[in-house]
């Protein structure tokens, strides 16, 4: 924890281009934010200030540079933007894929990134980045999640996806359904069950009961459909986190898993692939999911939504998802995690 009272929320502005400096705009203006932590977002104020003016969004924080932050990053006590520099805010066309705001995107993660190593902020929450810009810019990541995962050197990590109606993580995400079953195995879904144990503890303050999905329709029905991933990998890994203490079922069908009756009985569903909880999660709860993961050093949450390219800059982004974020995020860093290792 930092010496500021409050968790301090390192906020990454996003793709420039994207919807992230309005919803940064509005998060800078939310007071019952500052009441649980101080955000300090990480962008580019020359962006910052042609949305606001643009949008007639009220911009009166205060603006600190990256050599007078590392300096006294301990007296910022009120939500505050860090001037990384890195683009000429005309240089940016809202809604148009752009490899310098690709660059910029990436290169205010890495910042945040190093931020929280140093023990600067108690964590980050990131606004969308645009792959495809991020990618023109050289930077090869499927997302947010594999940077984080690189850089801080996680020993073990997942995506998950959380929502007062459903939460999700994943033992796969960013890659072609082909590339799935060659990715399942016992200790990778064992760490997965015990991550989200560990959150779920966090978030509820009691025990939590998980439920895992099967990869193959009807959850494979006895090795009827699928190369039997369910008795091979996904039930000898429920085996093993109940011998650690989790209260676990498993596999289900994933067709009837996210049912309105199961839901009420559980607090976090393990899957095994992206789609699998991102449809009835973005079908539930799409304005009020929020992205983090899991295993990290510092804790990460994210917007469940993308660049939104198509209204970008146009005052109709709906901020709330970044507001859960950093909600989440300074509820998260304010506790101690639980183990089951």
């Amino acid at each position: 924890m930092t010496k500021s009272a409050l968790p301090r929320i390192a906020v990454t502005m996003g793709d420039p281009a994207g919807i992230g400096p309005e919803t940064c705009l509005r998060l800078l203006n939310n007071p019952e934010l500052a009441q649980v932590g101080v955000p300090v977002v990480f962008g580019d104020v020359g962006v910052l200030r042609r949305v606001s003016a643009l949008l007639g969004i009220p911009f009166y924080a205060p603006i600190l540079k990256p050599d007078t932050w590392t300096q006294g990053f301990a007296e910022v006590i009120q939500p505050s933007v860090l001037d990384l520099g890195l683009l000429a805010a005309d240089d940016v066309v809202p809604g148009r894929v752009d490899a310098r705001c690709g660059e910029a995107a990436f290169r205010s993660v890495i910042a945040a990134i190093e931020a929280a190593l140093a023990g600067q902020v108690d964590a980050v929450a990131t606004a969308p980045l645009n792959k495809e810009a991020m990618h023109l810019a050289g930077h090869n990541y499927p997302g947010h999640t594999e940077i984080f995962a690189e850089r801080m050197r996680a020993a073990r990590s997942c995506m998950m996806l959380t929502s007062p109606e459903l939460t999700c993580s994943f033992v796969t995400v960013h890659v072609g359904y082909g590339e799935v079953p060659a990715l399942l195995n016992v200790p990778r879904i064992v760490d997965v069950i015990e991550l989200t144990a560990e959150a779920m503890q966090r978030i509820r303050g009691r025990a939590p009961r998980l439920a895992v999905c099967g990869l193959n329709p009807h959850a494979g029905e006895h090795g009827l459909f699928g190369q039997r991933e369910e008795e091979r990998f996904i039930a000898p890994a429920i085996a093993a986190a109940r011998s650690k203490g989790i209260e676990v079922i498993g596999p289900l069908p994933p067709d009837t898993a996210f049912l309105a009756s199961r839901r009420k009985q559980t607090d976090a569903f393990v899957c095994m692939y992206h789609d699998q909880g991102h449809i009835p999660l973005k079908a539930l709860a799409f304005d009020s999911a929020i992205n983090t993961t899991l295993g990290l050093p510092v804790i990460r949450t994210s917007v469940d939504h993308g660049t939104a390219f198509d209204i970008a800059w146009q005052g109709r982004a709906n901020p709330n998802s970044l507001f859960e974020a950093v909600r989440l995020a300074a509820k998260l860093s304010a506790k101690e995690p639980a183990t089951h290792r």
